[in-house]
């Protein structure tokens, strides 16, 4: 019996439905404005709810959203009295049939200009009508890029009516900020709110004001994609930049180092370049990569100048003495460069002279020369005393080899040494006893001083060679020392960089 009531009910209402839509249209229109008094306004409530962030397109400042608006008002022609028709106070029929406002979004960027869907609207029995209806709006944003991809953007939708003033439609608050109940979340932004507030315009075109409502959408960017695609990878190559100075100089890999970061780097550079707006705020990572770009440029050049150092020849000038003092001594310490046979427990030991020398002078690595060189004039002095003894022991014996000694025969093959001659035979020569020991001794000591000139010769040979050796030397191990410094100069830096942009996600 009940469900017989609810049938005969309902059948009830659908022909009172139809008899009230007919009732109600008769002569209504939906052209004019439902108000008895065109002096009056009609308030407009509106109320969005947000529903999907579709896309944000940064580049173009285009945001994308789904939304579901609502409008309220009441419409002064569409009124009735329900218990005439069976207590029915609402109907549903197409929008089409009443007069709706022409909200619209002002900051419309959809080249179509599609509005919303045509959707029922439900009519109360005391004129009061509320249209839901979803839209897909794309809405111009400023985008800001400062701060990407750590950066929060706000994007305003603007609602008013385009022909109305405010004389005519007033714009109202459903709600202060738009609704996210319903909001599905985005992969890329996060909605940190939607408030709403209603604005008065007076236009330059027209003097009546025009109302309208604003709701602000604030969003902050996700930014575990980029940390993860973007910046380890840039961060994880800026640390491969200052290992080329801890390559050695002979590998010939160290400035093959430096370019091949420096194209990896502008390989992302040209990456987020492409998803920017082409506007004059630079973003934080393109920042990031600028500044780690410039370090490993800088790096590449100093890593050339450091080989030049590095290969200095033989007709290199000498280390400077504030160079020895501040690199070889200081530096070479701090950053533990030592050479072979060092280590900086026990540094390697200066050798001991076999003599305790006078102030020497050890330019051009040439350490104990003066000292070397004033023994050997020393002994040449010595021999030239000791021949010019043995000639006036020959000259007053007024022996015949004493002549022979001033005025050459066959018999002596003449070798001249300081104005004096010398026999260089020992067997068959005359003259006997003690002449004969006496030139002997002559050839001997003769002798004796052209060994002394060969070996002088080669030791000074040997220590030039030396001498250009250790010079060569010392500019290696400044290159060394220069290459460890601005290896550590170098990490510090990027690290701190690092650390200032990865702060930044915290």
């Amino acid at each position: 019996m009940r469900n017989f009531k609810q049938r005969c009910c309902c059948g009830a209402h659908g022909k009172y439905a139809h008899k009230l839509l007919n009732d109600l249209f008769a002569n209504y229109t939906s052209a004019l404005r439902p108000v008895e008094d065109t002096d009056k306004a009609l308030n407009v409530t509106l109320r969005i709810t947000l529903s999907q962030i579709i896309d944000m397109d940064e580049r173009n400042q285009i945001l994308t959203a789904y939304l579901w608006i609502r409008q309220v008002w009441t419409d002064a022609y569409l009124r009735w009295n329900k218990d005439d028709y069976d207590g029915l106070d609402t109907i549903r029929i197409p929008s089409s049939y009443v007069w709706r406002p022409d909200i619209v979004l002002y900051n419309n960027a959809d080249d179509q200009f599609t509005g919303s869907m045509e959707t029922n609207v439900v009519i109360r029995h005391d004129g009061q009508i509320m249209w839901d209806s979803p839209a897909i709006t794309k809405s111009s944003c400023k985008v800001d890029v400062s701060f990407f991809p750590f950066d929060g953007q706000q994007c305003r939708l603007t609602f008013g009516s385009w022909t109305y003033n405010g004389n005519q439609i007033d714009i109202l608050n459903g709600l202060d900020s738009g609704d996210l109940t319903d909001f599905v979340e985005n992969v890329e932004w996060e909605v940190l709110g939607m408030p709403a507030k209603k604005n008065v315009i007076l236009y330059g075109c027209c003097s009546d004001p025009y109302p309208d409502v604003t709701y602000t959408l604030k969003l902050k960017r996700r930014a575990s994609f980029y940390i993860f695609n973007l910046l380890i990878p840039c961060i994880m190559i800026s640390f491969l930049a200052p290992l080329g100075f801890y390559l050695p100089a002979d590998s010939g890999e160290k400035v093959s180092l430096g370019v091949t970061v420096l194209l990896a780097l502008t390989v992302f550079q040209l990456l987020v370049a492409e998803s920017m707006p082409p506007s004059e705020n630079v973003p934080l990572i393109g920042k990031y990569y600028i500044a780690t770009m410039t370090l490993i440029t800088a790096s590449t050049a100093l890593t050339i100048f450091i080989m030049n150092i590095h290969h200095c020849g033989p007709d290199a000038k000498p280390v400077p003495k504030w160079a020895k003092t501040i690199v070889l001594q200081y530096m070479a310490k701090i950053f533990f460069v030592y050479e072979v046979g060092e280590n900086c427990m026990s540094p390697k030991p200066d050798k001991p002279d076999a003599a305790p020398p006078a102030k020497t002078n050890t330019m051009n690595g040439q350490a104990k020369k003066d000292d070397f060189v004033l023994k050997i004039k020393k002994s040449q002095d010595g021999l030239a005393q000791k021949l010019q003894e043995i000639q006036e022991e020959l000259d007053q014996r007024g022996t015949p080899a004493a002549s022979m000694a001033n005025t050459p025969t066959n018999c002596y093959t003449p070798w001249k040494e300081e104005g004096k001659y010398v026999s260089l035979d020992r067997g068959d020569c005359g003259g006997g006893g003690k002449n004969k020991d006496t030139f002997c001794k002559v050839q001997c000591v003769c002798h004796h001083h052209d060994l002394l000139k060969n070996t002088e010769y080669i030791a000074n040979c040997y220590r030039d060679q030396k001498a250009t050796q250790r010079r060569t030397t010392e500019w290696k191990k400044v290159a060394k020392v220069m290459d460890r410094f601005f290896m550590w100069i170098f990490f510090i830096m990027v690290f701190f960089m690092s650390l200032l942009i990865m702060g930044k996600a915290v």
